[in-house]
């Protein structure tokens, strides 16, 4: 192992190998300051670029802006009191009121530095997994295998905050869409109604850059922020390195808390960082302190947040089950590469590992290098609307999209996978066991097959470890049981989740709800139907996963009808929308801010000055009572999202007819001219700047533009 882990640092100090690296951390760093992104948007950004890349390069690229991501989203949570991630919002309890006191780059020093060694201890958590791990690794065959897939699908859905149904109805309908195309194992066509776009399955890229890419565009796109009081940009580096000395107890247990929620399957960064938090408060003697600016509220989630991204990729590596999105879209990249993860990479490819462990702890040091020189003009970025930034990250999607089968028709498959991604989203399903489940399902099918070709069913559900993997299985549905039989009878109907869960959407528990459940049910319903018509091997599969899918849609519309699901959607539900009535455009009921770090509290001191910001409503989704009568599951934000996919399917037609740099030149300056309203310079510079460095990229990069019908 020593000479693979030298082997691999020899590699990386190539170079290119180095560029690459670089590469990486600078668009994760990019990336991370765009609020709402994250570690998603970062891979299924930068996927595309990997083809053509050798594995080596392609993971140096994509581990350094995984490792890196959740530091600089530090700075949109800090300065504009904006997470950056779902995780960050942890770091916003005590990390923003320190910025409204003048404290802005105490807190940011505590931030990166934290991020820093957390990913450096992430990496030794993962170094060290390899030597203990390996000898288990290599015991497991195909049955234990088999159950190891079904048990990350299960536990990601299951342990997914909110309505764990949602979440097994989302697994499931990410491995029906799996298993479109060829069988792997009887080499017949499936799902594919005679189209030969679907003949060789659904592109991952395409899938992953339109449930979460496309779909968080069409969330935010429509939406514009108001500058409001300013955020000093002062406090002093110096003292928040001293004070991040005394703190070095709060980074350990930060990381390793971060680690342990990596590892398990469905918890992910949010959970994980606000574990972290709950053991720093649980463990001072000053709680009181905690949500008024105290650093140790900054130093506990932020360590997390990096060792939880390598946490994670001990399951993924180790046994080929991603515990979140970005894991998932790595373990795709791997699969494309002819790369199994499990006893395939720690036997032939072990150098592979240690060039991840190496690529994150550099990385860790240098995103954190990087974030402190250049925090002054990376803040910038935080201010752009995202009404601004949306066109220009549509564009990249598409052109990533592309890459994988060179056609058209993946551009339109992601259009409907983004329409899909957002009424997930807005419906309160999970969207990670979606995407696990699509990575998992071919890998699911084949572990199977292999599995009962070798084995008979009793000798293979008996191993040792598979009865373990069915023990875990079973907990949580012996815990639900458990829990029924305490509940007083009154109590003991189902109930639905709390409409203060976070895994809620803004059209949980509304008509869209209900509407989804029944679209779902049809679904499964009709693919199961499908999969009479398939080989008895090729068809086993998919009608057992269907199956399996009607019934847990079944159970979902029962819950939703009995839970009456009839009302419009409330808009009040979307965290990020204000309503247009309230006073000076501020929502002060939906906020859950700390009165001492109101947006409105201005600082006390002075020096170079970051405008905080809120998102408002747009005034064009501003609609009438009588508006309001008539569509009343139309409400603005439903509004301005069908709008912004009105504009994407708009681009797609452009693409398609006329070419990528033809439709550059009309969609560019006609969405930010009359949806983000910019001024006719801006719009012409940014899509000048756009256009050119598109139509250039493929001199440097394997990168090729769709050409339209009309045009060639």
């Amino acid at each position: 192992m020593m000479e693979s882990a030298l082997a691999a640092l020899a590699s990386l100090a190539d170079p290119s190998m180095l560029l690459m690296l670089l590469a990486g951390v600078l668009a994760g760093l990019v990336i991370g300051l765009i609020p709402g992104l994250g570690g998603t948007a970062a891979m299924a950004i930068l996927l595309p670029l990997t083809f053509g890349m050798e594995p080596a390069a392609a993971l140096a690229m994509l581990i350094g802006a995984l490792a890196v991501v959740h530091t600089s989203d530090t700075v949109a949570t800090v300065l504009l009191g904006a997470p950056g991630s779902a995780s960050a919002s942890v770091t916003l309890l005590d990390g923003y009121p320190m910025a409204r006191a003048g404290k802005a780059k105490r807190a940011l020093s505590l931030a990166f530095l934290s991020s820093m060694v957390g990913g450096v201890i992430g990496a030794i958590g993962l170094t060290i997994a390899i030597p203990v791990v390996r000898p288990l690794v290599l015991s497991f065959g195909s049955p234990e295998l088999f159950m190891l897939t079904v048990l990350g699908i299960s536990m990601a859905a299951v342990l997914s905050r909110g309505n764990a149904v949602k979440g097994l109805v989302a697994a499931a309908l990410g491995l029906l869409l799996g298993m479109i195309g060829t069988a792997p194992t009887t080499a017949e066509y499936r799902f594919t109604f005679g189209s030969l776009q679907l003949t060789d399955g659904l592109s991952l890229v395409a899938v992953a850059l339109g449930a979460f890419g496309l779909a968080e565009i069409a969330s935010r796109a429509g939406r514009t922020r108001a500058v409001e009081s300013p955020v000093s940009l002062q406090g002093g580096w110096l003292e928040g390195i001293r004070e991040w000395l005394t703190h070095w107890t709060h980074v350990i247990r930060g990381s390793l808390v971060g680690i342990w929620a990596g590892i398990l399957p469905g918890i992910g960064a949010t959970a994980g960082t606000w574990l972290s938090y709950g053991q720093a408060v649980a463990t001072a003697k000053d709680k009181e302190k905690f949500g008024k600016g105290d650093p140790r509220g900054v130093v506990a989630p932020e360590s997390a947040n990096s060792s939880i991204a390598a946490g994670d990729l001990i399951p993924t590596l180790m046994f080929g089950i991603p515990g979140s999105v970005p894991a998932a879209m790595l373990l795709g990249m791997l699969l494309t590469n002819g790369i199994q993860a499990g006893p395939s990479i720690v036997t032939d490819h072990l150098d592979l590992m240690y060039l991840i462990i190496w690529s994150f702890a550099i990385a860790s040091v240098v995103g954190a290098l990087l974030c402190f020189v250049s925090t002054k003009p990376l803040a910038k970025i935080t201010k752009v609307s995202f009404t601004v930034l949306g066109p220009g990250l549509l564009a990249i999607m598409l052109l990533g999209a592309y890459q994988g089968s060179l056609q058209v028709g993946d551009l339109w498959i992601m259009l409907v996978l983004g329409a899909l991604g957002w009424l997930l989203k807005g419906t309160g399903f999970p969207r990670a066991p979606f995407l696990i489940g699509f990575v998992l399902a071919v890998p699911l099918e084949r572990y199977y097959f292999l599995t009962d070709q070798v084995y008979t069913p009793a000798e293979w559900l008996t191993r040792p470890y598979v009865l373990v993997f069915i023990g875990i299985l079973a907990i949580p549905a012996v815990l639900a049981i458990v829990r029924r039989f305490r509940q007083r009878p009154d109590t003991a109907l189902p109930q639905r989740p709390s409409a203060g869960a976070e895994a809620d959407g803004p059209l949980a528990d509304s008509v869209w709800s209900l509407t989804t459940a029944v679209g779902l049910l049809v679904v499964f319903a009709v693919a199961w139907v499908l999969a009479q018509s398939f080989s008895a091997e090729g068809g086993l599969v998919p009608q057992l996963v269907a199956g399996v899918g009607t019934v847990l849609a079944v159970i979902l519309v029962f819950r939703e009808w009995r839970g009456g699901s009839f009302a419009p959607p409330r808009p009040d539900r979307d965290p990020d929308w204000v309503s247009p009535e309230a006073p000076d455009g501020i929502d002060a009921a939906a906020s859950d801010t700390p009165a001492s770090s109101s947006p409105n509290t201005l600082a006390s001191t002075g020096g170079t000055r970051v405008a905080a910001t809120q998102v408002l409503a747009p005034s064009d989704v501003k609609e009438s009572p009588s508006s309001a009568r008539r569509w009343p599951m139309l409400t603005p934000m439903v509004r301005a999202s069908g709008r912004t996919f009105v504009w994407m399917t708009a681009f797609v037609i452009l693409v398609t007819f006329f070419g990528y740099v033809p439709a550059l030149l009309v969609f560019l300056p006609a969405f930010l001219l009359f949806v983000a309203r910019t001024r006719p310079k801006t719009a012409t510079i940014y899509t000048a700047v756009m256009v050119t460095v598109i139509a250039v990229t493929p001199i440097f990069l394997p990168i090729h533009l769709p050409g339209g019908m009309l045009v060639g």
